[in-house]
């Protein structure tokens, strides 16, 4: 009885042992990588007081593997060196010395070209983008290229599916890329039957375990759509029901647009890289960028961002833009856990006396990650940043609007993930027509919003001040 009592204690001690040294070097891991400060005192913090959770976040999305060739770099810029590149170039806006710095900004990044004489509609509701979608692919003729974050099997996905069934029956070449973290929970039959009708379907880095868990880390999240390479579609709606119907208490309030012009070429170009990062296909035939007449007045530009390169793309030309503000710069998110860059430029803005407003959800689809959203908002009422928070339903729009002189929609959230480790893609237009368009959109949401004052933020319960302290300390992982 004596013995096996020792040997208890003897095994404990050795685990305690093991277990801590697991932890220790993981910490020692975590530093030694190099991180943005903030984000390596947040691992440290979360291993030391929850080690057991922390080991387990750690394992699926703590660690970097870009140093690994998860991602290569040298595989995802191949497309960007096709023939096709030439002549992209060849039709893009060449008066850059007389329009925004930010475009010049983004072509100088991210390579991404800007193409004048676009038509652009916008989309305020899933009801009304969701029919212009299945009416353009109605119409198409040769290819349907689709890539969403959620492509879902229900109402909306199997009618959406059926459709897309139809005109592969019919001759018409059809691509469908979806996220393998995003569609978890549907059904691989799902697509299964897709691919049985010669739907071509892939799933973005899908995560099988453990060999794979790393992945889940880097997600796709851009929702565009190409038809024919003549039409685009991009903006922060997936295919759900939810996009359509709402939630239980709310409508769901987001922004999509519609492009017909050379803009599209970016839009393919997005979509073609990507399918080629999982499927090794390379496609540069001119077929997919056809030669197209002017469709409207805008300037467009489709502006990628990822976790390959060495810049944050999306994050630095949102930098830019505040410090390049002069008169205003309106904002829609569904969440806000901005960098520390972020937050001084949003800072700095509204000190020079520059009309900053975010608007976010009074109530969103996640509990957390909203409680730490809220944590930033005395921060930036304080600079004079006005909050407003969204009644109706839930905010799920990514807007940016700015001195009636450009404007931007797609699928970039303020936060962390999106900034630093998701594939996002945006358009920016640098139009006054189309920045007033989006501008009074604005407006229009914000006379659904609570326009918050520091006083009556202070008023909150301390339970809620603690709560959404705590959530900050983690907001650089979630």
């Amino acid at each position: 009885m004596l013995d096996t009592v020792i040997l208890n204690e003897v095994f404990l001690d050795l685990f305690n042992v093991l277990y801590f040294s697991v932890i220790l070097t993981t910490i020692f891991v975590v530093i030694l990588d190099n991180r943005n400060p903030v984000k390596t005192m947040a691992w440290i913090l979360v291993l030391f007081f929850l080690p057991l959770v922390g080991l387990i976040f750690y394992f699926f999305f703590g660690r970097s593997t870009r140093k690994e060739h998860l991602i290569s770099k040298k595989g995802y810029s191949r497309l960007n060196k096709r023939p096709m590149a030439e002549y992209q170039a060849q039709v893009a806006f060449r008066d850059l010395e007389s329009k925004n710095l930010l475009m010049s900004f983004f072509l100088r990044i991210n390579k991404a070209l800007p193409f004048d004489g676009n038509q652009v509609d916008v989309y305020t509701n899933g009801y009304s983008m969701l029919q212009a979608l299945m009416h353009e692919i109605s119409l198409a003729k040769h290819h349907i290229h689709l890539q969403f974050y959620i492509f879902e099997d229900d109402s909306l996905g199997r009618l959406l599916r059926d459709l897309l069934i139809d005109k592969a029956r019919a001759g018409v070449k059809v691509r469908l890329l979806y996220d393998d973290v995003g569609c978890w929970k549907v059904n691989p039959l799902f697509y299964d039957q897709m691919l049985c009708e010669g739907i071509e379907v892939q799933s973005f880095l899908k995560v099988r375990f453990p060999r794979f868990a790393s992945k889940m880390n880097y997600r796709n999240h851009r929702k565009i759509a190409i038809i024919d390479g003549k039409v685009g579609f991009i903006g922060g709606m997936n295919i759900a029901e939810r996009y359509l119907r709402g939630l239980s208490w709310g409508i769901w309030r987001d922004t999509h647009v519609r492009i017909k012009g050379k803009a599209v070429y970016g839009l393919q170009t997005s979509f073609l890289t990507d399918w080629y990062f999982v499927d090794r296909m390379l496609f540069t035939s001119a077929e997919y960028f056809p030669k197209m007449e002017w469709q409207g007045n805008v300037l467009a530009q489709i502006v990628t961002s990822d976790p390959v390169g060495g810049w944050h793309d999306m994050m630095q030309g949102l930098v830019k833009a505040l410090c390049c503000a002069k008169r205003y710069f309106y904002i829609e998110t569904p969440y806000l856990l901005p960098t520390e860059e972020v937050i001084m430029g949003l800072q700095t803005a509204a000190l020079a006396g520059v009309d900053v407003r975010i608007m976010l959800p009074k109530r969103a689809d996640t509990f957390i990650i909203h409680k730490g959203s809220l944590s930033y908002l005395d921060e930036l009422m304080r600079a004079g940043v006005k909050v407003y928070l969204y009644r109706k339903g839930f905010l799920h729009s990514k807007l940016w609007v700015s001195d009636d002189e450009w404007a931007s929609v797609g699928s970039t959230n303020m936060d962390f993930r999106s900034f630093e480790h998701n594939f996002e893609a945006n358009a920016f237009f640098y139009d006054k027509d189309m920045a007033l368009h989006l501008k009074e959109i604005f407006l229009t949401d914000q006379k659904k919003c609570l326009l918050l004052s520091r006083k009556l933020w202070s008023k909150r319960s301390w339970s809620n001040k603690i709560l959404e302290s705590i959530v900050r300390l983690l907001a650089p992982l979630l």
